[in-house]
């Protein structure tokens, strides 16, 4: 078939015009290569940033969660060294109280020492140590041993000082004298 210009249209192209079409060829396979090579980068560059993003936010998250707990217990610590002073007052209340419980002053003291302690219970605080319970290390201090042969070894026998808890916490150990058994 010819073109009018007497040229046939079927014919293969000049041999320069195959090595440029070969050389563009080759050219785009490389710039695709290239263009993967650079898209699989950018792939790997996002996934270890998306990885560093969500390490920061759990960072920042345990990080609040530190700090509301430490912010937590400083405000229970503080709470209870206040109690731990008001428990002082208590403890000379009690003894003023005992020193002469039929004086009419002393019976406003009762008094003050019951609104103080009705105080206490309402914030949770209740009294550790009672004569009878078992000597426990962790609620009480031993202020001395007494030999007694009606009641278990290791038994509460006299309060000296009231102890104290606060929602499970010992604020301050009773101090007590406690039952040995006599050697026998």
């Amino acid at each position: 078939m010819q073109s009018s210009h007497g040229n046939r249209t079927d014919e293969a192209p000049p041999a320069a015009e195959q090595q440029g079409m070969a050389g563009e060829g080759r050219e785009s396979a490389a710039t695709a290569t290239e263009e993967s090579e650079r898209e699989r980068d950018l792939e790997a560059e996002l996934a270890q940033m998306e990885d560093r993003y969500k390490r920061a936010l759990a960072d920042l998250d345990n990080y609040r969660k530190r700090a509301g707990r430490e912010a937590e217990r400083r405000i229970t610590a503080q709470s209870d060294a206040q109690l731990r002073e008001w428990l002082d007052v208590v403890d000379s209340l009690e003894r003023a109280v005992l020193m002469q419980p039929e004086d009419p002053v002393i019976q406003g003291l009762r008094g003050v020492l019951e609104q103080m302690e009705s105080i206490l219970a309402r914030h949770g605080t209740q009294r550790v140590g009672a004569p009878g319970e078992r000597f426990d290390p962790e609620r009480h201090e031993a202020v001395g041993v007494q030999p007694a042969d009606d009641v278990p070894d290791q038994t509460v026998l006299n309060v000296s000082r009231s102890g104290f808890a606060r929602d499970g916490r010992v604020l301050r150990p009773a101090q007590v004298v406690v039952s040995r058994a006599s050697p026998e």
